[in-house]
C-alpha cells in the first residue's frame, strides 16, 4: 500500500493498518476497538485518538466517544511490543526506477504479519531507500530466503504483477533434502494442493492436480543431497509439499508433517530452501533480467549434518545452518 492518498501517512517505513467496521451492537467506536483488539489497552487506544493517529478514509480524525461509524474504513497504527529481532541482513541486488530485487536472508518475512511488523523484508527496504510505494510483486515464505521482486512505481506496478499472474517469470529454488535414491530424475511432480486441517498448513488431496514441480538433482552427498526446484505453479507451500511426498523433505523444515511452534525459531537451523533465480523479460524496459541469489545452503560434506539414519521420519530438521 503507497503512502499516496492515505489518510495518515507511513511511520517509520510502516503503512497505517486498517479495518472495516461491520454492523453490530457497539455504541461508540472505541467499544469496538477494545473488544476487537484485546491486546491494546484502552488507554492506549484513548491516547491514539487524543494524538490523531485513529481516522476514517477522508482523514477525518475519531474522538474517543465518536459514535460507531457502521460501514466505515479505520485507519490507525499498529504497534507490536517486544518484536522478535532478525539478526540478518538483507540485500539489494538491483534497482531502477520501476523495479528492486532484494536477497532475503532466513527468517525474514516478506510483509508484516502476526508478530512482526518492523522487521520485516518490505518496512526494512522503505527504510533503507526512502521509497514508500515501494511493494512486492510476489512473496516468499518467512523460513525461504533468496530473491524477492519489489515494484518501485505504482504507475507500472500492474505490468510487472501480470508477469508473475501469467507465469512468465523463470523461478528456480534450490534446496538441500535427505536422498531419494529410488526415483529417477528429472521428474515431474503433480499433485492437488488444498488448505489443511490445522492453521496455516497446506496438504495434499486425491483429485484433479493444480501443483507442478520440476525436480532435479544438482549433487549427491552421503547424507543430504542439492535439488534444483523450479515451480510450474505458485500454491503455498508447493516445494515444501512436493519435496515430502517425494519422501525427500526438505532439512530444516519444522512445519511438514510437524507443527511449527510460534517462537520456536532457531537461527542455527533454518530451512534449507533458496530462492536462487528469477529471470524474466522487463515489461517497461524490454530487458532481459537474471537475478541470482548470494546466498548459500549447507555444503553437502558439512560437518553440520546430522546422519540421516538418525534423523526421525516424522522430522526433516537435521541440518544446522549456514550464513
Amino acid at each position: 500500500m503507497s503512502g499516496v492518498g492515505l489518510p495518515l501517512p507511513h511511520r517509520d517505513g510502516v503503512a497505517p493498518s486498517y479495518v472495516w467496521l461491520p454492523h453490530g451492537p457497539w455504541t461508540n467506536l472505541l467499544a469496538f476497538l477494545i473488544e476487537r483488539f484485546p491486546g491494546v489497552a484502552e488507554g492506549r487506544w484513548r491516547a491514539r485518538m487524543q494524538a490523531g493517529e485513529v481516522r476514517d478514509a477522508s482523514g477525518m480524525v475519531f474522538s474517543a466517544d465518536a459514535p460507531f461509524p457502521a460501514g466505515a474504513q479505520v485507519f490507525y497504527y499498529r504497534e507490536i511490543e517486544a518484536e522478535p529481532a532478525i539478526p540478518f541482513l538483507e540485500t539489494i541486488v538491483y534497482q531502477d526506477e520501476h523495479l528492486l530485487v532484494a536477497d532475503k536472508p532466513h527468517f525474514l518475512p516478506v510483509i508484516p504479519s502476526g508478530r512482526f511488523l518492523r522487521e520485516t523484508l518490505l518496512v526494512r527496504l522503505r527504510q533503507r531507500t526512502r521509497c514508500e510505494a515501494l511493494a512486492p510483486i510476489h512473496r516468499l515464505d518467512r523460513e525461504t530466503a533468496g530473491l524477492v521482486a519489489f515494484s518501485v512505481n505504482p504507475d507500472t506496478r500492474g505490468r510487472y504483477q501480470a508477469l508473475f499472474r501469467e507465469r512468465q517469470v523463470e523461478k528456480v529454488y534450490e534446496a538441500i533434502a535427505r536422498p531419494a535414491p529410488r526415483l529417477i530424475f528429472p521428474l515431474r511432480r503433480q499433485t492437488r494442493i488444498v488448505r489443511g486441517k490445522r492453521f496455516f498448513v497446506m496438504e495434499e488431496e486425491p483429485g484433479e492436480p493444480n501443483a507442478t514441480t520440476i525436480v532435479d538433482v544438482l549433487e549427491k552427498g552421503p547424507l543430504a543431497w542439492r535439488y534444483r526446484l523450479q515451480p510450474i505453479s505458485g500454491k503455498t507451500h508447493q516445494l515444501r509439499l512436493h519435496m515430502l511426498g517425494l519422501g525427500a523433505p526438505i532439512l530444516g523444515d519444522l512445519l511438514y508433517p510437524d507443527i511449527h511452534p510460534v517462537g520456536a525459531d532457531d537461527f542455527n537451523l533454518p530451512l534449507q530452501l533458496l530462492a536462487r533465480t528469477l529471470a524474466f523479460e522487463d515489461p517497461v524496459t524490454g530487458v532481459a533480467h537474471r537475478f541470482d541469489s548470494a546466498r548459500k545452503l549447507l555444503d553437502l560434506h558439512s560437518p553440520a549434518l546430522v546422519p540421516a539414519t538418525t534423523c526421525p521420519a516424522s522430522s526433516s530438521a537435521c541440518a544446522n545452518a549456514s550464513k
